[in-house]
């Protein structure tokens, strides 16, 4: 078994409301001069389509591929990492996913930031079931 990497301070999956803050806290380091922050809300609106709703729904394995996927895109320019992403039903506006990096510059922050959301929705099994408001709907990411 491997030692998790210090530097991923906060990874999870959670049901409740998700906060910025949260994640910016978990990355501040007096080392860092720069913090990249991608944060994911849930649009009125896809494929021209009137959103009514999302509900996201995580395998078992999901919180262990975070983290694989959070430490995999680490470099050695990174000090800190957050990604938190919300399961469950969730509004128009709400947040559905956090990353945060901080690093020495803002170049790496904002590459590895990238990297992770982008690696995030394409190997973590999180499933988005949306829901419009003419009643139909999709599964994306099944």
């Amino acid at each position: 078994m491997t030692v998790p990497d210090p530097r991923v301070r906060l990874v999870d999956l959670r049901d409740t409301a998700l906060t910025v803050e949260e994640a910016l806290a978990a990355v501040s380091d007096p080392a860092a001069g720069g913090v990249a922050l991608f944060v994911g809300t849930v649009r009125q609106q896809d494929h021209a389509k009137a959103v009514e709703l999302l509900d996201y729904s995580a395998h078992p394995s999901a919180i262990d591929t975070l983290r694989e996927v959070a430490e995999s895109v680490l470099t050695d320019e990174i000090t800190a990492l957050a990604a938190v992403h919300r399961v469950g039903r969730l509004a128009i506006g709400d947040t559905a996913v956090v990353v945060a990096v901080s690093a020495p510059h803002r170049g790496a922050a904002l590459t590895v930031c990238k990297e992770m959301i982008d690696t995030l929705k394409a190997r973590v099994p999180i499933w988005k079931h949306q829901v419009f408001r003419d009643g139909s709907d999709e599964w994306v990411g099944l």
